[in-house]
């Protein structure tokens, strides 16, 4: 399972922060950041997810009121 995170659609509501540990509030930019993620284009980025971190993920995905964050699967499909 990756995660894709579009920084720009962020709002800085931070509830990710609470769902994942891997985001973390950037308070000076207003954003989330993915931690450990590896920009892909331009305020994309994406980062595997751990198996014991796949449920805080997926909580993390659903509780983004802008849903900048999606998730897929090992065949590409979007899970959230």
């Amino acid at each position: 399972m990756h995660v894709e995170f579009d920084r720009d659609t962020c709002i800085g509501m931070y509830q990710c922060v609470e769902e994942w540990a891997a985001f973390e509030a950037n308070r000076d930019d207003g954003k989330a950041d993915l931690v450990d993620a590896e920009e892909t284009e331009p305020a994309l980025f994406v980062r595997e997810v751990p198996e014991d971190a796949e449920l805080d993920a997926e909580f993390a995905a659903r509780t983004c009121p802008v849903d900048a964050i999606r998730l897929y699967d090992d065949d590409g499909d979007q899970i959230v």
